[in-house]
């Protein structure tokens, strides 16, 4: 009787962040659905920009091949021109840069919001210490009004006294 072998297949994933170049421009070009020459052209054209490996050699992303195919979709599908294209990507890039813009000053703002409301709390505490003097308008702090000293006080007439 033989030993009959079995092979046990496995399979490892990996996880490769959206941006890191892993597809050479034929999988790229495959993956988009477009010519390699045409990956070649776009790049030209300062559309795309693959990273290189050590030796030279073309690597697309994910995120490379999704703006590829984002491309072909203007091209194709809104019958936009590369000079059409060139400008859509533009203004997409101006529009990003000014909504992170805009929600790092929304956090600023809700920052100082609330150091707002942190001095307002002080100055209500603060105000509550302070009391009027009548007849001199002067603050003084609430502990200092009650007690037995006396306050010194400029009359009217420029005479200077005391009042209790």
């Amino acid at each position: 009787m033989s030993a009959r072998r079995t092979t046990r297949r496995t399979t490892t994933r990996i996880e490769v962040s959206a941006d890191r170049g892993v597809f050479m421009i034929s999988v790229a070009a495959e993956l988009a659905e477009m010519h390699p020459q045409t990956l070649r052209m776009y790049e030209a054209r300062g559309l795309i920009e693959p990273q290189r490996s050590p030796k030279g050699t073309r690597l697309y992303s994910q995120a490379d091949v999704e703006r590829l195919r984002r491309i072909q979709e203007m091209t194709n599908e809104l019958g936009l021109n590369l000079a059409g294209v060139e400008r859509v990507l533009e203004l997409e890039e101006q529009l990003e840069r000014a909504q992170r813009r805009v929600g790092a000053l929304d956090r600023r703002a809700a920052q100082l919001e609330q150091e707002i409301r942190e001095l307002e709390a002080v100055r209500d505490r603060v105000r509550g210490e302070l009391v009027h003097v009548p007849r001199s308008g002067a603050l003084v702090r609430a502990q200092d009004a009650r007690s037995p000293f006396r306050i010194p006080v400029q009359r009217d007439g420029g005479d200077t006294g005391t009042d209790r």
